[in-house]
C-alpha cells in the first residue's frame, strides 16, 4: 500500500496568473501540495475570472485533490491619472496633486498630475506625508486648496500613468467595498468560491456590509479582511472578533507603517488572531527574489521559517506565481521550509483565550490527551468545518487533525487551517459506521496502519439527540 506523505501544518497559497494558470501548471502546483488558489480581481476581468475557477475546479477533480479558490477583491484605492510620458522629479521641487480642472496658483510653472479621489483635500492636512508608487517617492503636503494640494517632493522618481497612492495615518473616506468589488464578487459568488478577501479593511462594519451581501446572494464564501494601514491596526481586534480569519499583507502595511513596526504588527496579529481561535495568513514579498531567481534569499528562509515559528495557518506568494519563472519551486521551496521547521516542534504557546462552552472544552480536552499521547492523531467528522476549525485553533503540537466531511465545499474551506487534512466521506445514520468508514479511508490513503491510535473528537446524533464524544481508536 503507498504511503501518503507526512502532513504539512502550514498551508500554501498562490496567487494565479499568467504563469500558473494552464492546466499543465495548475496541475503541478497541486500536487505538488498548494491548498489555495487567489485571484487578485485588480488584474482580472470577469471572462478571465469565469475561466480559471472553472480549470480549478476540472483540475483539482482530475487529480482528486480539491483546493480552495480565494478571491481578492480590490478595495478601495487612490491612484494618480494618466501621464504623456514619466514625469522626473527632483528633491525640493514643488509639485501639485489635482482632482478637478481649475486654475493654480502658479500652475503654468508647476507641475501636476490628476488624482482619482476628490476628497483628498478635504482629508489630507499640511504637514502630512504623500506616499507614491509602493513609496518609491514621497511628498510633503505644504499647502492644499480646492481643486488640488501643493507639495515638496523630498524622494526623487519618475512619476509614471496611474501609480497607486499611500496617505499614512490619513483616514480617507472611502467605501470599503466599491461597485466594482460588488460586481466582482457577484461573478465569483456564481462560479462558487471559498473566500472573498476585502482589502483595506478599516474596521469592523467593512467586514459587517459585506457578510450582509454575501448572506443576501446565498453565498457560504468565508470573509479573510487585509489589514494594510494604521487604521486597522487601531481597529486590530474588533476586525478580527468579525471577520473569519486575517491576512497580514506586508505590502502596504510596510508603506503605511514605519518598516521598523511591521515584524511587530505580524506577531501580535498572529497572536491575537490564536487568542480570539481565528485563522491568519502572512502574505507579500514571501519569496520575492524568487520572481527572478531558482532559489531564495536566505533572509526570505528566514521569514518564511519566522512565520511557521509563530504557527501560521499560511503562506502566501504572490508575485512568484503570477509573473515569476519558477511558479512551481516556489511552492516546493514553501513546502520544503515548512516542513523541516515543523520538525523542530512542539513549538508551546500560551492557552488561547476563546476556549469557553462546552464544545471547545470538549475540543480543547481531546488536544490535551493529544499533547500526552504524541503518537496518535485527531480525527473529527464535520459538516459545516466548526470542529475542525475548532481543533485547528486550539493549535495541536503534533497530531495532525484528519477531518471528514460531507460537503465538497467545506472541504475546500478547510484547505487553509493549520494542521487539518480534509477528506470527502458520507456520514453513515449509525455514528460508528461513520468512524469505522473514516478509519478505513485514512488506512487505505496511506494515512494510518494498523496499531496507530487516533483520539475521535465529534459530536455524533444517538437516539435522536446531539451527543459531544471523545474516543481513543485503534486501527485494526
Amino acid at each position: 500500500m503507498p504511503t501518503a506523505p507526512s502532513l504539512r501544518r502550514t498551508k500554501i497559497i498562490f496567487t494565479l496568473g499568467p504563469a500558473s494558470q494552464t492546466e499543465e501548471m495548475l496541475e503541478k502546483l497541486i500536487l505538488a501540495g498548494a491548498d489555495v488558489a487567489r485571484l487578485n480581481m485588480a488584474h482580472g476581468n470577469h471572462e478571465w475570472t469565469r475561466m480559471v475557477i472553472r480549470r480549478i475546479r476540472a483540475v483539482s477533480k482530475r487529480v482528486g485533490r480539491e483546493i480552495a479558490i480565494m478571491m481578492d477583491i480590490k478595495g478601495p484605492e487612490i491612484r494618480t491619472g494618466d501621464v504623456d510620458s514619466p514625469i522626473e522629479l527632483k528633491v525640493g521641487e514643488t509639485f501639485d496633486f489635482t482632482v478637478k480642472p481649475g486654475d493654480r496658483e502658479g500652475g503654468e510653472e508647476i507641475r501636476s498630475v490628476n488624482v482619482n479621489y476628490k476628497d483628498i483635500v478635504n482629508d489630507i492636512k499640511i504637514g502630512d506625508i504623500v506616499l507614491v508608487d509602493s513609496g518609491l517617492m514621497r511628498f510633503e503636503v505644504l499647502d492644499k486648496q480646492d481643486n488640488h494640494i501643493r507639495c515638496k517632493v523630498l524622494t526623487p522618481g519618475a512619476l509614471s500613468s496611474r501609480r497607486h497612492i499611500n496617505l499614512p495615518g490619513v483616514k480617507v473616506n472611502l467605501p470599503a467595498f466599491t461597485e466594482k468589488d460588488r460586481l466582482d464578487t457577484l461573478v465569483g459568488i456564481e462560479e462558487g468560491i471559498d473566500f472573498v478577501a476585502l482589502s483595506f479593511v478599516r474596521e469592523a462594519q467593512d467586514i459587517v456590509q459585506l457578510r450582509k451581501f454575501l448572506t443576501d446572494h446565498n453565498s457560504k464564501a468565508k470573509i479573510i479582511s487585509k489589514i494594510e494601514d494604521q487604521t486597522a491596526i487601531a481597529n486590530l481586534d474588533e476586525i478580527i472578533n468579525e471577520t473569519d480569519s486575517l491576512m497580514v499583507a506586508r505590502g502596504d502595511l510596510g508603506i503605511e507603517c514605519p518598516l521598523e513596526d511591521l515584524p511587530v504588527i505580524q506577531r501580535r496579529a498572529v497572536k491575537a488572531c490564536f487568542n480570539a481561535g481565528k485563522p491568519v495568513i502572512i502574505a507579500t514579498h514571501t519569496l520575492e527574489s524568487m520572481i527572478s531567481s531558482p532559489v531564495p534569499t536566505r533572509a526570505e528562509i528566514t521569514d518564511v521559517a519566522n512565520a511557521v515559528y509563530e504557527k501560521a495557518d499560511c503562506v502566501m506568494l504572490s508575485g512568484e506565481t503570477t509573473v515569476g519563472k519558477y511558479p512551481l519551486e516556489c511552492v516546493q521551496t514553501l513546502d520544503r521550509i515548512a516542513r523541516r521547521i515543523e520538525q523542530e516542534g512542539p513549538f508551546v504557546f500560551a492557552e488561547p483565550t476563546f476556549v469557553k462552552g462546552d464544545k471547545l472544552k470538549l475540543l480543547h480536552a481531546a488536544v490535551q490527551l493529544a499533547h500526552q499521547m504524541p503518537d496518535t492523531g485527531l480525527l473529527t467528522f464535520t459538516r459545516q468545518g466548526n470542529m475542525a476549525g475548532g481543533l485547528a485553533a486550539l493549535r495541536p503540537n503534533l497530531a495532525p487533525i484528519y477531518a471528514m466531511t460531507n460537503s465538497v465545499e467545506t472541504l475546500r474551506q478547510l484547505r487553509l487551517l493549520r494542521s487539518v487534512e480534509p477528506f470527502l466521506l458520507e456520514h453513515q445514520a449509525h455514528p460508528n459506521r461513520t468512524v469505522e468508514g473514516a478509519l478505513a479511508l485514512l488506512t487505505k490513503t496511506g494515512h494510518v496502519k494498523v496499531g496507530d491510535k487516533l483520539i475521535v473528537a465529534t459530536d455524533m446524533i444517538t437516539a435522536e439527540r446531539l451527543v459531544d464524544s471523545i474516543q481513543l481508536r485503534v486501527v485494526i
